[in-house]
């Protein structure tokens, strides 16, 4: 899984003051089952609704969001965002840290 990654990770975010908010068709079990694997918030629930609201990509087939990653600033501005239809494409949360880093280093 991708979020495996952010969690591996997770303290050098909290370092950075970033806090990480992962979403999930799961509900319930299956989702506290992703948050305990990652160390991370996990979301549960997206709806179609909710893809729509987000502009994201919505299989129909398999009634799921296609992966919508996106970094905000501290007043909640989208730094950049990142969208997929399938499995390829997906943010690596070590390049989220060298994004974050260098922002910080031109302030």
């Amino acid at each position: 899984r991708q979020l495996v990654g952010f969690g591996e990770l997770k303290k050098e975010f909290d370092a950075l003051g970033v806090t990480i908010i992962a979403a999930s068709i799961d509900t319930g079990e299956n989702a506290q089952i992703v948050a305990n694997e990652t160390g991370l918030l996990v979301a549960g629930g997206v709806t179609r609704d909710d893809a729509k609201a987000l502009d994201s990509w919505w299989e129909d087939r398999r009634s799921i969001i296609q992966p919508s990653e996106f970094l905000l600033d501290i007043s909640g501005k989208v730094l950049t965002s990142s969208y997929s239809s399938g499995p390829i494409g997906r943010v690596d949360a070590a390049d989220v840290i060298g994004m974050i880093k260098h922002r910080e280093s031109q302030k």
